[in-house]
């Protein structure tokens, strides 16, 4: 399998938040502002439950399609924010609440974010 970009994982892992109900979901392009990774995908889970559900849809896509796991789990026992970091892209689940008071999307404010529809990324 050849190796997708960070931009082509960052749009497989916003897809399969996407199918799991994710809301709010982004992806932030932070390779600028940040030198540990290229692409934030940030996204939102209802209920731990939720999240779970999440995080595993994004890592079952990303293993399938990109051939990539990731090489840092975080958050896991509480699911009130998940992050999986695969290098070059790292993921963030939120609860709507942690999500609200972390707010990552104003910390990078100045990160472009990338339009999903572009690339056939629905809700």
């Amino acid at each position: 399998m050849e190796e997708s970009s960070s931009l082509e994982k960052a749009i497989i892992a916003a897809q399969a938040a996407y199918d799991k109900k994710a809301l709010d979901v982004v992806v932030q392009e932070v390779r600028r502002q940040i030198v540990i990774t290229d692409y934030f995908v940030i996204a939102s889970g209802g209920s731990n439950r939720q999240v779970d559900a999440i995080t595993d849809a994004i890592e079952e896509a990303l293993r399938e399609k990109a051939g990539v796991k990731p090489i840092g789990r975080e958050g896991l026992d509480e699911m009130t924010w998940v992050l999986l970091d695969y290098g070059d892209l790292v993921v963030h689940i939120f609860q709507p609440d942690y999500r609200s008071f972390y707010r990552l999307e104003a910390i990078w404010n100045d990160a472009p974010l990338i339009d999903l529809e572009e690339y056939g990324v629905f809700q």
